[in-house]
This record gives C-alpha cells, structure tokens and sequence, in this order.
C-alpha cells in the first residue's frame, strides 16, 4: 500500500451494510455440493480439481480471496477436490470473466473471481464484452462493498470545487473500464462537473499505487474495505478530505467525519435526474461484494445443490480471521442472491 503520511480521502460512496455478521466462508460450498441420488454414489468432484481463476495479479485482494476460499473446497466439498489458484490477468479482470463465459467448459471446476461493476462494460455495449452478466451461474462473493476515490496529499487539489475548476484535471489510475476505478471519476464528471484524465492500462492495485508515489497519477478509485484493510501500514496517514453517498446514513468511513454525502453533493450542483437514476444503477455493484464468484452459464442446476445444512456449523478456516485486516470481511453474499441482482441490473440501462 501507499507509504509515509500523504493521503487524503477524497471521495466515498457506501451502501450503508452495518450489520455485518460472520455467516462463515462456505458459500461456496453450498454452490457446489452435489445432490447424491445414491448414498454409496461416488462423488462428482473425487479426484477432480477446481481451478480458482482470479482476474487479478498475485497479491491483489480478489487473489488473497481466492487463496482463502481455495483450501475449504478441498476440505468440504463431498470428493475433497484439488483445488489451485490461477491469475488470469488483463483489462480489469475482462480477460478471465470472458474465459469463463465462453472457454471453461460447463462441469464446475472453473470458478472466475471478478470485479463487481464488470456488468458496466456490457451496459456501455462495449465490444470487448464476451459475455452476458445475467447468464453466468453464480457462486457467492465476500461482503458488500462501499467505495472510495482518494488524492495524494501533495497534489492542488485540496476541495471538491478545486477538480470542478482545474485547469489541468488529476489523474487517476485505472486497470480497466468495468470498474470502480473507471466509473467512479466519470460518474463524478457526469453529476457534478468534476474533471479527471483516467489513464488506464494498469495491472493491478499495487502498480497503480506505485504510480501515485511516483507522482504518474495522484488518484485512485477502489473499495473502503481494501483501503482500510492495507491502510494499517500508512501510519497517521492524513484523510481529512473526502465526499460520500449512501441512502440514509454515513459509517463506513469513520476516520472522515465530516465527510458529506454523495447525494448533498448532487442536490449542491443541482444534478439532473437522469444521472441519479445512473448513480443508482452503478452502486447496484456494491451489492455483488469486493470478490464475485461466477461459474459457466451452462453448469448444469441438476448437479449442484444449496445444502441444507447451516453454513454456520462449517468451521471456518484461522486465515480468515485475518482476513478482516486485508480488507475482506466475513459477511457473504449468496449466489441465489447474485443471480437475481444480476438479472435486475441488467435491465436497467445507464441514462
């Protein structure tokens, strides 16, 4: 993460999840345990390994997820699979959301980990979109996220009015288009008249970080979760200056008190409706969590079950205690859940 006291928080969208309860880490599981129509039948993942492919490079949070998630495959799907994680990286996690859609072959033993806002791609009809978000078979996904753009201290750019008036627009580092880093400046642009220069192309998290100390960029878009979970190796880093939207409350940002919200900011500039309807199709992103799971559109529902048995009995596994303090917290979002979202956001065009 980033080093030494320079950071401002800038910017804060949350969706306002307080009750953030531990329901374990085996959704998952529920997604994959077969039916057995015979007790003594063999099980469908015996001798068989699942490949976690992350979208992401090594190191990221949707890769330290997948790592988390792998081994309680292996211990609790009926079959004890293999298990083993691969980072397909390239165009914000594109690359391995379009593989699972149109190369992993429909048997379950794919599971893509991708950005959450990916679907805006699709929306935006951009050709580059190998896939259709409502069809994907849908695992599950870590809690909902809430989300954040934040500035580098040293840059002039210490007001909201000061990026609606500059001369020379902040830039911020992207990995691709179908995500927060993308959408949030833009939708910023839209609603408010702010001004950024998005430059794209980055990897990852980390070399866009490394960016923002070389001064190549002075700002990034990304999950309140990530940046509080890596900010613990930013001692008494400065985020004094940030704006946020949520629908009744503000607390996912409690070191910006005074921070107000998005939709204040939209009533200040008198925003037109169209771009609220937009705003609130794209924090619909939040609510598919920091790490969705998806699988072949084509799984068969005849070969995969939601267990009956609580998931809270499963035991739950020590690194994801640790987990909090990366960023990722244990509330998880079910697949039946995702599916469901994922067919509503589908039909709501951005305006």
């Amino acid at each position: 993460m980033l080093r030494g006291n320079h950071v401002h928080c800038v910017f804060l969208f949350e969706n306002c999840q307080e009750d953030h309860n531990e329901k374990g880490l085996f959704l998952v599981v529920d997604f994959l345990t077969l039916s057995s129509r015979v007790a003594a039948q063999t099980p469908y993942y015996q001798g068989k390994t699942i490949r976690m492919m992350v979208g992401y490079p090594a190191g990221s949070a949707h890769d330290m997820w997948g790592r988390l998630v792998a081994p309680q495959l292996t211990k609790h799907i009926p079959g004890n699979p293999a298990t083993v994680v691969e980072n397909r990286t390239g165009a914000g996690s594109m690359v391995a959301a379009n593989y699972v859609y149109n190369v992993a072959k429909p048997d379950g033993l794919t599971i893509g980990v991708i950005n959450a806002a990916l679907y805006f791609d699709q929306l935006m009809k951009r050709p580059e979109v190998q896939f259709d978000w409502s069809k994907y078979s849908w695992v599950g996904s870590s809690t909902p996220t809430n989300a954040l753009l934040y500035m580098w201290a040293s840059a002039p750019y210490k007001t909201i009015q000061d990026v609606r008036s500059a001369t020379v627009p902040p830039k911020c580092g992207v990995t691709g288009t179908g995500n927060t880093g993308y959408f949030f400046p833009k939708l910023l642009e839209q609603a408010i008249g702010a001004k950024f220069q998005l430059v794209t192309g980055y990897q990852g998290g980390a070399d866009i970080e490394i960016a923002v100390e070389r001064g190549e960029v002075q700002c990034r878009a990304f999950s309140v979760q990530v940046f509080l979970g890596g900010s613990h190796s930013i001692p008494g880093a400065a985020r004094t200056w940030s704006v946020c939207w949520c629908k009744p409350a503000r607390s996912a940002m409690r070191d910006c008190p005074e921070t107000p919200l998005f939709n204040e900011l939209m009533d200040q500039y008198q925003t037109a409706e169209a771009y609220r309807r937009l705003a609130r199709v794209l924090f619909g992103s939040g609510e598919f969590g920091s790490a969705p799971m998806i699988a072949s559109p084509e799984f068969p529902r005849s070969k995969r079950r939601f267990s009956a048995r609580p998931m809270q009995r499963l035991e739950r596994p020590r690194s994801h205690r640790g987990s909090e303090k990366k960023g990722l917290d244990p509330e998880l979002i079910h697949g039946n859940d995702m599916e469901n979202l994922a067919k509503e956001v589908m039909v709501q065009p951005p305006r």
